[in-house]
């Protein structure tokens, strides 16, 4: 499983924290948690994390889940916090568009 379920300390909804049954197939099941929480500017490191992510066949739900929880640190569904708070921002603004809240 991931580390730190609830890193970001984001409140999580009913439904993402009653289905995580996905993190069992992770293919960072097993690998030493560090990795997914490189030092800020180790790119190399951000790299290794990605690649495990590559190969995963839930790096969708994986990414949900960081999103939906505001996971701030780490590697998540094979983005970094950078590119999570990018996303963030663009499912924002494309709500806002569209007439919805936040």
């Amino acid at each position: 499983r991931p580390p730190a379920l609830q890193e970001g300390g984001g409140v999580m909804s009913a439904e993402v924290v009653a289905d995580i049954s996905w993190m069992d197939d992770g293919a960072c099941v097993g690998a030493d948690p560090d990795l997914f929480f490189p030092p800020r500017g180790d790119n190399d490191a951000v790299t290794a994390a990605k690649a495990v992510c590559a190969t995963c066949p839930v790096t969708s739900e994986c990414l949900e889940y960081a999103l939906a929880s505001q996971v701030k640190h780490g590697i998540w569904g094979g983005t970094s916090e950078k590119e999570r708070r990018r996303i963030r921002s663009i499912r924002r603004r494309a709500r806002h568009a569209k007439g919805g809240v936040r």
